[in-house]
């Protein structure tokens, strides 16, 4: 079952030769060789996915991490992680390993939106109340660890089209400098099919976010979850199953936007990840505009 699930994955993980990978693995001597496998982006933005064994105990950053019964696992780096991140592994026979995993450092373009309403930039006092509460709606949807490893299905594009936005580039609205943008922004006409990139379960839809309009976000398993923000239409509510390439909504430009595209993110709990890693390069030979 092991080897099935790491198969699954390994068949519809992203390419990955946009960016360097390394790993300093634990000497072939040691107590836990052959007993862990890690396959992923090792680099700021990046997910890995591991395999040990099913009674396994997984610490990251020394923090516990979720081991399926198959013994599949996720870990991730943020967009300003550190060179160096730990990894330690508690066998059920007392023996382990710790890992120091090396992480690629990327560097980040700026990108300048004009053009949006003043209010859209620096929200009035009496506005920032709601935009706190639908933040922490945001946050409390990719909260919860759920045990299920939805995200085995493996993880496509939702939308095909041209890529207008990327991960980690400043952003300047108006002339202000702002929060670097977390995600992937994807042209395409209004009213577009947005489908599924992974299986899971709808945590959160929501139709009128300040910035982000009708907003949804799918949890994929273990602390992984996708957001879609800015859509015209939601097509799947709160507690439905969802496959991959099912239909959960549409194009639009809900919230702070100037045209319809679709903003997509993935999150591992807080930690801000970068689609384009994780699905691999947009099937269509389409350019940065």
């Amino acid at each position: 079952m092991r080897r099935a699930a790491a198969a699954r994955w390994t068949a519809a993980r992203w390419a990955g030769p946009l960016l360097a990978l390394a790993l300093l693995a634990a000497p072939a001597d040691s107590a836990g060789a052959g007993r862990l496998s890690l396959d992923g982006a090792f680099t700021q933005g990046g997910l890995v996915h591991g395999v040990t064994e099913p009674d396994a105990r997984i610490r990251f950053e020394g923090r516990p991490v979720r081991v399926s019964e198959n013994g599949d696992f996720l870990i991730g780096f943020g967009r300003d992680a550190g060179p160096e991140a730990r990894l330690e592994v508690s066998f059920a026979d007392g023996t382990g390993e710790t890992r120091a995993l090396a992480i690629a450092e990327r560097s980040y373009g700026v990108q300048r939106i004009d053009g949006l309403p003043a209010e859209m930039v620096t929200p009035k006092p009496e506005v920032m109340e709601r935009i706190r509460a639908e933040a922490a709606l945001i946050a409390e949807a990719r909260r919860p660890d759920t045990a299920a490893p939805y995200f085995l299905s493996g993880i496509t594009w939702p939308v095909i089209g041209p890529i207008t936005g990327v991960y980690g580039t400043a952003r300047i609205l108006n002339g202000a400098p702002r929060q670097p943008h977390y995600g992937v922004d994807i042209a395409a006409p209004e009213g577009t099919p947005v489908k599924a990139p992974a299986d899971g379960i709808v945590a959160l839809a929501h139709p009128d976010m300040y910035f982000t309009g009708q907003t949804l976000v799918i949890d994929h398993g273990h602390g992984l979850s996708s957001a879609f923000l800015h859509m015209s239409a939601i097509l799947v509510g709160p507690g439905d199953r969802v496959v991959q390439g099912q239909p959960i909504g549409r194009v639009g430009a809900s919230g702070r936007a100037t045209g319809p595209h679709l903003d997509w993110r993935v999150n591992l709990f807080e930690v801000r990840l970068d689609p384009a890693l994780i699905a691999g390069p947009m099937p269509a030979a389409l350019e940065v505009r």
